[in-house]
């Protein structure tokens, strides 16, 4: 019976991929957000999806590290990053392919690169996260700038900042602030003992348990723990000032991949609006792009959180001259 089964198996398996063929996508989007997005497109091309995941400690960084070793040969064709920076740094390198999909004609022009080497789409935020049952509502801090006094001592938790939004934060501060006021800001968090941990969600965890009182994390991170029902809330830090940093994310087409033109096809269905509308409602919670796409009444949508004014091809050259700097920081 097995083998019956197995000889009806192949051949249907086999008419598939001669079909659909195949894509293969590195991704540091969350599995479990970016898995069900890539198993819908499968349904309804019929092209096979090879997904590869980064790692919770080293988002983007280690799959970055991974294209450009496969720089002579590509086996990803696509490299959907959950933030702006990476896929700039990987056009700096020369692997990506400009692409100009006809699905991105209606996301904002700052999302885009001009040239066509990379698109953005479902956006989140850096936020604090605060634990309800530590802090009080009048006690809230509204600024980044605010974690760096004496009541928060010993209170506040970061993700490592030589991977992932915590790295792409740190540049876009230096880029805002200047170098000398971004480091005096680092140098006075440090002073106040803030905690350095291993990932955003590690710091969503210590914040939900009430290990620490307060956390700078992402969007997505922050409401996981609010549909969990976790005592915390956010607060979208300096909307009086500079704002706050917005991350889209973004897919680009590694240069000389082997399925290129399934990997267009796979570009046109992650900028769609149905995908921008799928992460909106999940537990993500992500902000489309685009003004139309219908959300969940508590996610916000771009145009309501203000966004620090950064270039993200900037973002991405400050990233590289501030590495050492950081490391020192977090003491590695």
């Amino acid at each position: 019976m097995r083998f019956i089964t197995l000889m009806i198996l192949v051949p249907l398996l086999f008419l598939r991929i001669c079909l659909g063929g195949e894509v293969v996508v590195y991704t540091s989007e969350d599995k479990v957000f970016s898995e069900p997005v890539l198993q819908q497109f499968e349904k309804k091309t019929g092209i096979k999806v090879r997904a590869i995941y980064d790692t919770e400690e080293t988002k983007s960084t280690g799959l970055v590290n991974r294209l450009i070793a496969e720089k002579d040969n590509p086996r990803a064709d696509v490299f959907w990053s959950g933030d702006p920076v990476r896929p700039a740094l990987l056009e700096f390198k020369g692997l990506v392919s400009p692409y100009f999909s006809s699905a991105a004609a209606d996301i904002p022009k700052m999302y885009k690169d001009k040239d066509g080497h990379w698109t953005g789409f479902s956006a989140r935020a850096r936020v604090i996260l605060y634990n309800t049952n530590l802090v009080n509502f009048d006690e809230r801090p509204q600024s980044i700038f605010d974690l760096t006094k004496p009541v928060w001592r010993g209170q506040v938790a970061i993700a490592n900042p030589l991977f992932g939004t915590t790295s792409i934060h740190m540049a876009a501060l230096f880029i805002t602030l200047g170098d000398e006021k971004a480091r005096k800001f680092l140098q006075e968090l440090k002073a106040n003992g803030v905690k350095i941990v291993s990932s955003n969600g590690e710091v969503k965890r210590l914040v939900a348990r009430g290990e620490v009182k307060v956390g700078i994390t992402d969007t997505d991170d922050a409401n996981v723990a609010i549909k969990e029902g976790c005592p915390v809330k956010v607060i979208f830090p300096d909307q009086s000032e500079m704002g706050t940093l917005i991350m889209p994310n973004v897919v680009c087409l590694i240069k000389n991949s082997p399925n290129q033109e399934n990997g267009k096809k796979l570009i046109d269905y992650l900028l769609s609006a149905e995908v921008e509308k799928s992460l909106a409602w999940a537990a993500c919670a992500q902000m489309p792009l685009r003004y139309d796409v219908r959300t969940p009444a508590d996610v916000l949508t771009i145009d309501a959180v203000k966004g620090m004014n950064v270039n993200y091809r900037d973002v991405a050259k400050k990233l590289e001259e501030i590495s050492e700097f950081l490391k020192q920081w977090a003491g590695y």
